[in-house]
């Protein structure tokens, strides 16, 4: 298929047609001229050199020169081809908390709002780095396969909520576990003290774990090279939960008791320091974002499209023949060609 660098040039055809409407006008003008003249025949025998064909081959070839030169003009390219970019960069991938705890809104406008505004500030930092997300409540789902298509990771991020997911509960461990399949590869174990780490799952939950072993599951991902980073929001003390978000209606238990959700501090940091990571307080965003530059940035393959490819060249290359030809042209007989006969035989 055939695309265009410059479009707005291929206006110009349409000089192309103003060409061939003023050649008619004036072939007609010619025609009517040499009417007055006199008989045709007659005139033609006064003008024995003349050659009438040779001033339409002229035109043609102008005006396919010419149209040849605007398409060439154009940028005409066709196609494209795949290509494996070097780039470095990290794996990050992010493990937000969507259960119904997260609408608590002890932290303005609730703590599930507060996790979306921190993960696109993560993103709009981002630069040749590949990102995925996972969301999870009682079980964990991937929302993003790993990728470096920001925006998408921003679209699917703005629907993220609890009537996702149809199981309630807070699975920590089944996120972490997730997260560790999800990576595009799967590194050794990481030197003395995780520096040379390329890879960081960023758990973002209130931190009330009810489902599995997450310190457990952070241990085996460190042991995989994969850095456990914690960011916990909420109160410790705990406050109630709106059944939806800005309602004043509060949750509650089967016994009809107000349900309290709690910060559960103590467990994030062992999940973060069993990780090899570092537990970060939900206000304290920069703080994330400086462990994540501490990051190493490895050579990464990026399959990309490359730019289609130039095909000017040969239209360029016909007009000029085309021009050439009509330059040499005459209007006029040759003597020497009409003398050149190689089929007449000898009289």
């Amino acid at each position: 298929m055939i695309q265009f660098a410059h479009k707005e040039i291929l206006w110009f055809l349409l000089s192309v047609i103003l060409m061939l409407a003023g050649y008619l006008v004036y072939w007609r003008y010619r025609r009517r001229s040499l009417d007055r003249i006199g008989d045709r025949g007659l005139v033609g025998t006064l003008m024995p050199d003349a050659s009438g064909p040779a001033h339409h081959w002229k035109f043609i070839l102008l005006l396919l020169g010419t149209t040849l030169l605007i398409i060439a003009a154009s940028g005409p390219r066709v196609g494209s081809k795949l290509e494996e970019v070097e780039q470095k960069g990290r794996e990050i991938i992010i493990a937000l908390d969507v259960s119904n705890s997260m609408l608590a809104e002890d932290v303005q406008p609730s703590r599930l709002e507060r996790s979306k505004q921190m993960i696109r500030r993560m993103v709009d930092r981002m630069s040749n780095d590949k990102i995925g997300l996972i969301v999870f409540a009682g079980d964990a789902y991937t929302q993003i396969p790993i990728t470096d298509d920001y925006t998408s990771v921003k679209m699917f991020l703005a629907g993220a909520g609890p009537d996702m997911v149809s199981k309630q509960g807070t699975a920590i461990g089944s996120a972490i576990k997730l997260a560790v399949r999800s990576f595009s590869t799967v590194s050794g174990e990481t030197p003395e003290g995780g520096s040379a780490s390329s890879k960081g799952i960023v758990v973002i939950t209130d931190g009330e774990n009810h489902e599995d072993d997450a310190v457990g599951e952070a241990t085996r991902a460190a042991e995989q090279g994969i850095r456990v980073f914690t960011v916990g929001l909420g109160d410790p003390d705990g406050v109630p939960i709106p059944l939806r978000p800005g309602s004043s209606a509060k949750r509650r238990d089967k016994e009809g008791q107000v349900v309290v959700s709690k910060l559960n501090e103590k467990l994030l940091v062992e999940v973060a320091r069993a990780g090899n990571g570092a537990y970060i307080a939900g206000d304290r965003i920069n703080s994330l974002l400086d462990e994540l530059d501490k990051l190493q940035k490895t050579e990464q393959k990026s399959r990309v499209f490359a730019e289609y490819a130039e095909r000017f060249q040969y239209f360029a290359g016909f007009a000029l023949l085309f021009l050439i030809l009509e330059f040499f042209i005459r209007t006029r007989k040759n003597a020497l060609l009409q003398r050149f006969n190689p089929f007449k035989t000898a009289g």
